[in-house]
């Protein structure tokens, strides 16, 4: 079993990085770049040269191209003592074409050409774009940078070895003085005053403070030594990693009572496990120096509602139990009772749901929801009523409790032709008997292995009941960053569902085989 798990893992590895490298050839290499622009308002206001090298900047920031502006260049020169800052500034001083830069201008300009042609990138000169008059339009300064693709091999490989970080007391620059670096281990975690028993690892030249803690907040014990990095958004939760932007908390602020490491205690939303370290950030705020003793300042904000992960797995996770507690019951009965009225009125009702498209009866239930019952029929983060949850769990069920029936009455009417059950007739068993005994265990093998699977993509939300009902889950979020065109909250969120789909198949198989002793991994000498 073991060596079947590892071997399947190892394969579900592989099949998770073939999927997101095919959706980064669909992105970067069969899309249109210029969409990035089309929701940016920044891309709007410019105009002429300056628009030229926002584009080649924005494609950087999406992966697109190596950008390097020649101003860049010069700093780094000053950085490498190469230069001093009054030479830099004469040397970026570009004329309005080739022909009018100074002499000094010139000589940086063609070392700059020299030494990034050579490594491959192509040096584009813009010369001034000036009215009729001779005056310079607005955004038509010269400029002058290096740019080069960025294949896509390239890209994948930086991708995945930048996917799991592990923080270390070494995070902080070496030459930083911040003291004794180590980690502490202590019983009683200092957020709470140092009065509650709550165990916690605190680090000290790490990025995060603390490493593990404990809270009353789902997991209930949180730890910061290994995160995850699946992308920067960029137009969906700008700035915000593809990971945290599924598993942060969403909606207004909870204020509580908050004691900071000096003391101070205030009415505000800080989450002081967060903490992670900004050089200098104590000094550079006057509030920061009143509540901190050290650059540990940057903390996340406690927010009213769940993560987008959290509403994906809540209303996924119901809707399963739903569909299973409704499904496989309704199934059975229409299989013990074939060709009867219930089996009748449920056939209809696959048919109805297989025939119908899925957005069109979830917009019917949603306008029946909405209409007959006033349910709620959009969903609230600030809203603590749990109908809100009604519509979007039924619609989601709807399909799964069709599908069970289906499967459910075909695999039982298969095992009541099957000889066993004939023999066990003819031994005197009761029909209510062999059901119960024989025909229902042997029906319910196939139908476990997709157990885990749909416990598991309970975690990704579904796309279509999730935007119609604007639930702020994972599925919503992907169909958001499609219609924004952020790049990286598509891959991250597509290799998040393909690990997924890995782990509910391998434990498909292994629940299978738990089930059914007639199913072993293990390989037999023949």
């Amino acid at each position: 079993m073991g060596k079947y798990v590892l071997k399947r893992l190892l394969h579900g590895a592989v099949s998770a990085i073939i999927v997101v490298l095919i959706v980064m050839v669909l992105i970067y290499s069969l899309l249109d770049r210029n969409k990035i622009f089309s929701g940016d308002p920044a891309y709007n206001h410019t105009a002429s040269n300056t628009r030229t090298t926002y584009e080649y900047a924005r494609w950087e920031a999406y992966g697109y191209v190596d950008y390097i502006p020649y101003a860049d260049y010069l700093r780094d020169l000053v950085k490498a003592g190469e230069i001093d800052a009054e030479a830099q500034k004469g040397a970026a001083a570009l004329g309005r074409t080739a022909e009018k830069d100074s002499e000094l201008t010139v000589e940086y300009t063609a070392k700059f050409r020299e030494y990034y042609e050579s490594q491959g990138y192509e040096v584009i000169r813009l010369d001034a774009d000036t009215k009729k008059n001779g005056q310079i339009k607005s955004g038509g300064n010269p400029a002058l940078f290096a740019v080069k693709d960025v294949p896509l091999a390239q890209r994948a490989l930086k991708y995945f070895m930048q996917m799991f970080r592990f923080d270390n007391i070494h995070y902080v620059p070496e030459e930083t003085d911040i003291g004794e670096r180590g980690l502490t281990f202590t019983l009683h975690d200092p957020v709470y005053g140092g009065e509650k028993f709550a165990p916690a690892i605190i680090g000290n030249g790490t990025l995060h403070k603390y490493l593990l803690y404990f809270d009353g907040q789902f997991p209930y014990l949180h730890q910061n030594f290994l995160n995850i990095q699946l992308g920067e958004s960029f137009t969906v939760n700008q700035g915000v990693d593809v990971f945290d932007t599924m598993t942060e908390t969403q909606g207004s602020y909870v204020l509580s009572t908050v004691t900071y490491p000096t003391g101070v205690t205030l009415e505000r939303a800080d989450d002081l496990h967060t903490a992670t370290y900004v050089e200098g950030s104590r000094d550079s705020i006057a509030s920061n120096a009143e509540w901190f003793t050290d650059d540990y300042t940057n903390v996340k904000i406690v927010k009213v509602g769940m993560s987008r992960l959290g509403y994906s797995f809540v209303i996924g996770i119901i809707s399963t139990i739903l569909a299973y507690i409704l499904g496989l019951p309704i199934g059975l009965l229409m299989s013990r009772y074939k060709e009867g009225l219930l089996d009748k009125i449920g056939t209809i009702y696959i048919m109805f749901i297989i025939a119908v498209p899925s957005l069109a009866y979830i917009f019917l239930f949603k306008a029946m929801g909405g209409a007959i019952f006033k349910l709620p029929t959009l969903f609230d983060v600030e809203s603590g009523s749990k109908l809100m949850y009604i519509l979007p769990i039924v619609s989601l069920a709807l399909p799964s409790i069709a599908n069970l029936m289906k499967w459910m009455r075909r695999y039982m009417i298969d095992q009541m032709n099957s000889d066993y059950v004939k023999f066990a007739r003819s031994g005197g068993l009761s029909e209510t008997e062999i059901f119960t005994k024989h025909i229902w265990k042997n029906a319910m093998i196939p139908l476990v292995h997709g157990v885990p699977a749909s416990i598991i993509f309970a975690m990704t939300g579904a796309i279509i009941t999730e935007r119609v009902y604007v639930v702020p889950g994972a599925g919503n979020l992907l169909t958001t960053a499609i219609n924004r065109y952020d790049n990286a909250v598509i891959v991250g969120v597509t290799f998040f569902y393909a690990v997924l789909s890995v782990v509910a198949i391998i434990l498909g198989d292994v629940l299978m085989a738990m089930v059914d002793p007639r199913i072993s991994f293990t390989d037999k000498a023949r």
